[in-house]
């Protein structure tokens, strides 16, 4: 059957300026992380980038090393893109990223002019599109000039592969002189994309203030911490979470007693607060206007259905904020 996005689908969410542009993004995007590799069912790939964009998700995110394996994730979203959303392109926000490794040598790593280049050239074959909406560089390069990269990143701008340039887990003063050097090159900084959660809250610590300074938005990844941020691990491990298959990313020696303890107390606040976890957590991302989206990974359409509703809801009192501070310490 032909997809027929829903007619009510710009009614459902709210849409936030990214920093001092023109762009807004919703307030909540979807993350093609996990969930669209070779691993996954193509067709529940397919119903959740159905149902996100039925509910007004326009922003959709990648990455050149999403899978697994690395790239699937592009190929697969290509592939569904060209068959439900081809005569909706201009209603999407589609971000990738390079930074990580992608291919043996020298070349299919970090930051250098030549890797950039070559991984968005590649990342644009695998979906079949003349450009990305927004071109991240992914972390830092310890070893490569910063103009060298910012510069390479300006030139794809130029070259019309991608409409904006990003930036995604550099601390502040790092973050700070690459927004400055795209600022005098005159492709600035749209947006940056730091790890932000209850459990990670580094960008505290100076890159908030830098990017509301300098007029650059911000989207929050992993802002369920991984999922510990949900009601899923209140009674234990269960055998199909990510925390029991060995994951390098969560682990069931990270569940310690002392983090559990503060989970079911911020669990029995949402629950108080007429919500689940998971959405209260998302709403104290977005608390005080500070972060422009939070990017949500999703098996399920409900996940997305939840984190939509949260919007309803997204408001904290002063007492609220200083109890989850205070369960925090």
């Amino acid at each position: 059957m032909v997809y027929q996005p829903d007619k009510n689908r710009y009614q459902t969410i709210s849409y936030h300026r990214c920093g001092r542009t023109g762009l807004k993004l919703p307030a909540v995007s979807l993350g093609l992380w996990h969930n669209f590799g070779d691993s996954t069912l193509v067709e529940n790939s397919r119903a959740l980038l159905r149902h996100a964009f039925d509910q007004g998700i326009t922003h959709f995110d990648l990455a050149n090393n999403y899978g697994p394996p690395p790239g699937s994730a592009e190929e697969n979203f290509g592939r569904i893109l060209r068959q439900d959303f081809a005569s909706l392109r201009d209603e999407l926000i589609i971000s990738s990223k390079a930074g990580y490794t992608m291919w043996d040598g020298p070349y299919g790593d970090w930051g250098s002019r030549k890797y950039l280049i070559a991984s968005l050239d590649q990342s644009l074959k695998r979906m079949g599109l003349d450009y990305v909406d927004i071109f991240y560089h992914h972390r830092p390069d310890p070893e490569t000039p910063l103009e060298e990269t910012m510069t390479a990143l300006d030139h794809l701008v130029r070259q019309g592969k991608a409409l904006y340039i990003a930036l995604s887990n550099y601390p502040a003063q790092l973050a700070a002189e690459a927004i400055a050097i795209l600022k005098q090159l005159g492709t600035p900084c749209l947006i940056h994309q730091p790890k932000y959660s209850m459990f990670e809250r580094a960008p505290e610590d100076g890159l908030l203030d830098v990017l509301q300074q300098q007029g650059v938005g911000c989207i929050a990844f992993s802002p369920l911490a991984g999922g510990v941020l949900t009601d899923r691990y209140l009674q234990g491990i269960p055998e199909d979470s990510r925390a029991a298959s060995g994951s390098r990313f969560l682990s069931s020696e990270q569940l310690t007693p002392e983090k559990m303890e503060k989970v079911r107390q911020l669990n029995e606040l949402a629950q108080q607060r007429g919500q689940k976890l998971s959405q209260m957590a998302l709403a104290w991302v977005l608390r005080g206007g500070r972060v422009t989206s939070v990017l949500i990974g999703a098996s399920k359409t409900s996940q997305i259905d939840d984190a939509i509703t949260m919007l309803n809801q997204r408001e904290f009192s002063q007492s609220e904020l200083d109890r989850i501070d205070a369960i925090l310490a």
